[in-house]
């Protein structure tokens, strides 16, 4: 639902969409969240199978996995945050795993080739026009991606 916020004189209205849902920190959990994450884009008039909604889907689906490979606590879920505001797309996936951090931005390198992991954050950054870990306002980290509209 659109967030109508008034804006000053002489400043433009600006509408903001979030999608927030908290998922099981399973892989399940992560799958369910790249179906919504997609489903969510398509009712805002981004349908399935456009650039930004496969980008979307790559950039959740890594995000959510590593939220439940690298950040799970047991008993403790992962939250995803769509928010649509003018010009930009923002993902964030946070976990409530303070410990374990992904590399930054600067700080990603290239897995050996026969790896058979590694190569998600690659992906988000190949994708996102920017990208970064922060850490959560409660407890945990927060990664966080924009893509330029």
């Amino acid at each position: 639902m659109p967030v109508h916020v008034s804006p000053p004189a002489g400043h433009l209205a600006v509408t903001v969409r979030v999608f927030s849902p908290r998922f099981s920190a399973t892989r399940r959990g992560a799958r369910l969240a790249r179906r919504l994450a997609v489903q969510q884009l398509d009712a805002w008039g981004f349908p399935y199978g456009c650039g930004l909604s496969d980008a979307v889907g790559l950039i959740v689906g890594e995000l959510a996995a590593n939220a439940v490979t690298h950040g799970r606590v047991p008993g403790r879920d992962f939250e995803l945050r769509l928010a649509l505001r003018s010009g930009a797309l923002h993902i964030e996936v946070a976990d409530t795993r303070t410990e374990r951090r992904p590399p930054c931005p600067g700080e990603l390198t290239p897995p050996p080739d026969d790896s058979e992991t590694g190569r998600g954050l690659l992906l988000v950054a190949a994708l996102a026009a920017r990208w970064e870990v922060r850490d959560r306002d409660a407890v945990g980290k927060v990664v966080r991606a924009e893509l330029d509209l």
